[in-house]
């Protein structure tokens, strides 16, 4: 149920507020762990019909035991979002169940093999825009049909901070990021219309099992007073609350956007050049 507002807009009644998804078909990439998982978990407890592609089977099926043991919904699919017929399967497998999808959160990614961009090649271009920015094409096209058709969605691409800010690590990598944010962009701007919403996250300093910020570190946790504005390292459920956020009438005016989840590194200055080290670092004992 919802309540007019002046100007034709509507809110949800405040009993409704504790589950923001409530019967929504949405489809998280890279669900099984990590910031994916922590998204797949937030979303069924707002209600939603999670449907997870996951490569990894052990990781699909524990999250898929957590969430179904506290009573939410959720399907997982053996896929590699990076092969176009895994990715056809995982939509006719989402549209034949439910007939639509109400949101898609893109969230695979990775940084790995990091590679100085003087040492690399043809090949590790190709894998990182084939794990980093050809597969949100591709699953994004799989599924923005439906969503036209229905008149209605919502579209979270997790990217990095590192794509809105200089990477000295990787420009490769860098680019990539750059790339899905403005694609985010330029997608909001055509799909308006057709009443579905496109918006992206940053994240940084966020620990996940793909990045660890806290291990070899442990004696100096003082120093994240430094190392991130507000003063501590990030967790799944912060990037998940946004992504909700973004997912949800909430955000029902909101498109276009990327927001960095960062802790406030890209407002305070992310990466510096450490001399001692000889390294580009974003935390450091000692520059």
């Amino acid at each position: 149920m919802s309540v007019a507002m002046t100007g034709g807009g509507s809110v949800p009644r405040i009993d409704d507020w504790n589950r923001l998804l409530d019967g929504r078909v949405a489809v998280v990439t890279g669900g099984g762990d990590g910031i994916g998982a922590g998204i797949a978990r937030l979303f069924a407890q707002h209600g939603a019909l999670v449907e997870v592609a996951e490569i990894d089977r052990e990781r699909a099926d524990r999250i898929h035991d957590e969430v179904t043991s506290a009573g939410g919904s959720i399907r997982c699919h053996i896929v590699d979002v990076t092969v176009d017929e895994d990715v056809a399967r995982l939509a006719d497998a989402v549209l034949d169940a439910h007939g639509r999808v109400d949101v898609l959160v893109n969230n695979v990614g990775d940084y790995r093999p990091l590679v100085p961009f003087r040492r690399s090649t043809p090949e590790s271009w190709q894998h990182q825009y084939d794990i980093n920015l050809r597969h949100v094409f591709a699953v994004t096209r799989a599924f923005v049909p439906a969503m036209v058709e229905a008149h209605r969605g919502s579209i979270v691409t997790i990217h990095s901070v590192e794509g809105m800010r200089g990477f000295p690590m990787d420009p490769v990598y860098g680019a990539m990021k750059a790339a899905a944010a403005h694609f985010t962009t330029c997608l909001a701007v055509d799909l308006g219309r057709h009443g579905i919403r496109v918006n992206g996250i940053g994240t940084d300093l966020t620990q996940t099992p793909q990045v660890d910020y806290l291990t070899g570190y442990e004696d100096v946790r003082e120093l994240w007073a430094s190392w991130a504005p507000v003063g501590r390292v990030g967790w799944p459920e912060d990037q998940a609350r946004v992504a909700l956020f973004l997912a949800s009438d909430q955000s029902a005016f909101v498109t276009g956007h990327n927001i960095p989840v960062d802790g406030g590194t890209k407002a305070g200055g992310g990466w510096l050049f450490s001399p001692r080290e000889g390294r580009f670092v974003n935390r450091s004992r000692n520059l």
